[in-house]
């Protein structure tokens, strides 16, 4: 699968299929399925900015963990369904991020999510600022509130 953005746009876009493994007795998408779609989604925001998450934890020891989350599930994802994850920046502080996330079918938006990360040491899973380049890299992909 590969990314539908390009290296200067704020939204991002991951392509996902529901897999059977993806969904309940009813070929539903379960509940906490859609944060693993969110999660890879990011996960590959990342790795397409250029920052691979081991190379991260590696080089800064550096880690991004989820501390908050805020999920609408508005309509149900279905078996086969080729879905559409989005990864947004709404803030950026030095310790901390803010994305929004959509998982959409088509054009139809099936969940929208806030999603808090906190920028933590690798080894000791403290706060702490992220690298001066990082910082200024992700501030620059914040959307405008309008």
């Amino acid at each position: 699968m590969r990314a539908d953005s390009q290296a200067g746009d704020l939204r991002f876009s991951w392509p996902t299929r529901v897999y059977w493994e993806d969904t309940d007795a009813g070929g539903v998408v379960y509940h906490a399925q859609y944060v693993a779609f969110l999660e890879r989604a990011r996960t590959e925001w990342l790795r397409f900015r250029g920052h691979g998450q081991e190379q991260l934890r590696h080089d800064h020891d550096l880690v991004f963990a989820v501390r908050a989350m805020q999920l609408d599930f508005l309509r149900p994802a279905r078996l086969d369904d080729l879905l559409t994850v989005t990864v947004e920046i709404r803030a950026c502080k030095r310790a901390s991020v803010v994305f929004t996330q959509s998982i959409l079918r088509g054009d139809e938006v099936l969940l929208t999510a806030e999603v808090r990360v906190a920028v933590l040491t690798a080894s000791g899973f403290r706060p702490k600022a992220a690298p001066d380049a990082l910082y200024e890299e992700f501030k620059a992909l914040e959307v405008p509130n309008t």
